[in-house]
C-alpha cells in the first residue's frame, strides 16, 4: 500500500480546485492507498460545514460527498 499526501491550498475562491483536493484523496483512498490530506492557506476554510455545504466543482459531485466519505474512512485532515 503506498502512502500518498494530498496537500491543498486553494479555498472557496476557486470551488473546482478546492474540490478535487478531496476527490482526488477519495480516489487514492478507494484505490487502496494510505491517504493523508494537509490542508494550508485559503483551504483550511473548507472544512467549515457552511463553506463545504456550498461547493461544488465543474464535473465533480459537490465537495461536501468526497468529504464525508474521507471522514467516515477516517482519513486523517490536518490544517
Amino acid at each position: 500500500m503506498t502512502k500518498i499526501l494530498v496537500k491543498g491550498t486553494h479555498g472557496p475562491e476557486d470551488p473546482t480546485r478546492a474540490t478535487l483536493i478531496f476527490a482526488s484523496a477519495k480516489a487514492a483512498k478507494d484505490l487502496g492507498h494510505d491517504v493523508t490530506v494537509f490542508l494550508t492557506n485559503d483551504a483550511v476554510f473548507l472544512i467549515k460545514d457552511s463553506i463545504a455545504g456550498t461547493l461544488i466543482g465543474v464535473g465533480l459531485e459537490p465537495l461536501k460527498t468526497y468529504f464525508n466519505a474521507l471522514v467516515e474512512a477516517k482519513v486523517p485532515i490536518y490544517l
